[in-house]
């Protein structure tokens, strides 16, 4: 898989950029890559994802079965210093569960735009959106306790990237759509939704990436 990340490494080595690609190989499966291969095995691939797609998340309820991730209910916080205000806790989760920061930081961008009181229509809680069975399976008792939410939702990850074999195209589908749906279509699922999401949590994983790297 060309995107695959190393589970014990906070850097990875993908490009800088989010298109995602669709790729057939010879046994059936499809492989999803940011990397379009060369020649004939390329113009086998089709676009999944477009980097310049900024689409939002508009659905509030589940689409066929994936786990619903609507837009939150209450008014976002626009203090700047919120982006910082966790580093403590994301750092702490990333050493935990040896994944890298800018994977995290990426979830709670989209999830909730750093925003750890929020509620999303569908009962997800705090700044990764964590479903209240998935908070306790994670042992989260607070979900609106940012560094609960933060290791419970980065142990969430950490559960789904050993289940994928280190995939982060899988992972953060997963993340959105089910760990079953994924499985079930053998790939990301033909959710639009899940879709968009995949490409919002790329882009804003390379570009803190590519800060973090400076």
């Amino acid at each position: 898989m060309v995107i695959s990340f190393s589970l014990a490494a906070a850097a990875l080595t993908a490009p800088a950029r989010a298109d995602i690609y669709a790729c057939p190989a010879e046994d059936g499966t499809i492989h999803y890559t940011n990397v379009r291969p060369s020649g004939p095995a390329g113009q086998q691939c089709r676009v999944l994802v477009r980097q310049q797609e900024s689409q939002p998340q508009t659905t509030n309820r589940a689409t066929s079965g994936a786990r619903a991730r609507p837009r939150p209910s209450q008014v976002r916080s626009r203090d700047p210093r919120r982006y910082q205000r966790y580093d403590a806790f994301i750092h702490e989760a990333a050493q935990l569960y040896e994944l890298p920061p800018s994977l995290i930081r990426a979830v709670i961008r989209v999830e909730s735009d750093y925003n750890h009181q929020v509620i999303s229509h569908a009962g997800a809680q705090g700044l990764m959106q964590l479903m209240p069975r998935t908070a306790t399976s994670m042992g989260v008792r607070n979900a609106f306790d940012p560094r609960q939410n933060i290791l419970g939702g980065t142990r969430y990850l950490r559960i789904l990237a050993n289940l994928f074999n280190g995939d982060l195209v899988l992972t953060i589908a997963a993340y959105n759509a089910g760990e079953g749906a994924v499985t079930r279509y053998r790939g990301v699922p033909p959710y639009r939704e899940t879709r968009r999401y995949v490409g919002r949590v790329l882009r804003h994983y390379y570009a803190f990436r590519a800060r973090d790297t400076r």
